[in-house]
């Protein structure tokens, strides 16, 4: 049987009557663009994250340029970042003026290595964009003190470190509703959130342009705003996130039940992880991914090249080896097929496949 790598139908089909009716709603409202359901929804995901305010913007790559514009970073500033993640996280730097310097990742979690920061701290360091990659937290705690910290929280809204959620620890935390997220929506859409209230405020600035009242403009800003569609699905989802993201745990826990990891390397797990991704290494992922693409099984190779590696940023200087564990990662990491409705049946052929694979692969 075809198993894709997401399924976003799926998720949303048992909710499909209400989400048609309060589509029809909005369209019988003809208030399209920053209206009640946006004001609603930023209420409610902040009392879900736990902070004072957060602000609907565009999509997730805005909600970071946004951030690092309210921060004050632009040309010869440096905001450290890691190279084994979207090319969102270090395009918004870039789109700011600013320069990524890239840390290395731990082996282990994916996540920024704290001590390779440290090392890559200066004094144009103005900022540390931390991204909680495939929805598994980042140690903030462990991150050098005294420097802004802007959570990439796009893979993993629903995470917590300790008791906190993920986006409610930094100076700001950004999100992304791209349809595949954990929290979707039904197209692009993004999120801001802070505890500070003044750069919270910025934002709200930035988001409509530079201005308050349509009249004045104030800054140089962008037009950058979540619509009451989408707003409307997001409260809708928002309900169910928690639920959701119970059964990607158990999800892969399954997987480790059904014996995945006698032939792979699986995820560590740990309470707060969310498994946007459900992410293994394999030395023989080529080998691996043909047998699951000839099964029809859905697959993907993350960050085959990381972000220093890419053409866009080959005039920093950055060569082959100069960040071990992201580039081992990115000739290891494959995600495998993960969402929350996911069947038992469907994760046993996932393991067969593999292990018929890797077995094949021995006994040549």
């Amino acid at each position: 049987m075809a198993i894709p790598l997401v399924d976003v139908r799926a998720q949303y089909a048992p909710l499909q009557a209400e989400l048609e009716r309060r589509m029809a709603e909005v369209l019988q409202s003809g208030r399209f663009i920053l209206g009640p359901q946006v004001q609603a929804f930023e209420e409610e995901a902040a009392a879900y994250l736990g902070v004072p305010q957060t602000i609907g913007v565009a999509n997730g790559t805005d909600a970071l340029v946004l951030v690092l514009d309210a921060l004050g970073i632009g040309p010869g500033d440096e905001v450290i970042c890691p190279a084994f993640t979207f090319f969102a996280t270090a395009e918004a730097i870039g789109r700011r003026g600013a320069t990524p310097v890239f840390a290395d990742i731990d082996a282990a979690t994916l996540n920024l290595d704290p001590a390779d920061v440290a090392d890559r701290c200066g004094p144009r360091t103005k900022a540390i964009l931390a991204v909680h990659i495939f929805g598994r937290p980042a140690p903030l705690d462990e991150l050098p003190k005294g420097i802004p910290v802007v959570e990439d929280a796009a893979q993993a809204f629903g995470a917590t470190l300790g008791r906190e959620r993920v986006g409610s620890l930094g100076t700001a935390g950004t999100f992304s509703f791209f349809p595949s997220k954990n929290l979707f929506g039904l197209g692009d859409g993004g999120l801001v959130a802070t505890s500070d209230a003044a750069l919270g405020e910025r934002v709200r600035l930035l988001r409509s342009h530079g201005s308050r009242d349509k009249k004045t403009f104030e800054a140089i800003g962008y037009n950058s705003r979540l619509d009451e569609i989408q707003a409307a699905a997001l409260r809708l989802f928002l309900a169910r996130l928690d639920e959701w993201n119970t059964a990607r745990r158990e999800a892969a826990a399954r997987y480790t039940d059904l014996g995945l990891g006698e032939v792979c390397e699986l995820p560590v797990a740990e309470p707060g992880h969310v498994y946007h991704v459900y992410a293994v290494r394999t030395p023989e992922r080529e080998r691996v991914m043909q047998a699951l693409q000839s099964s029809d099984i859905g697959c993907a190779a993350y960050y085959s090249t990381p972000l220093h590696l890419q053409p866009a940023f080959r005039s920093l200087g950055y060569e082959e080896d100069s960040l071990p564990e992201t580039e081992q990662a990115g000739r290891e990491i494959l995600a495998l097929p993960l969402w929350p409705s996911i069947k038992v049946e469907q994760q046993q052929e996932v393991v067969e496949t593999i292990r018929a694979a890797v077995t094949l692969r021995k006994a040549s």
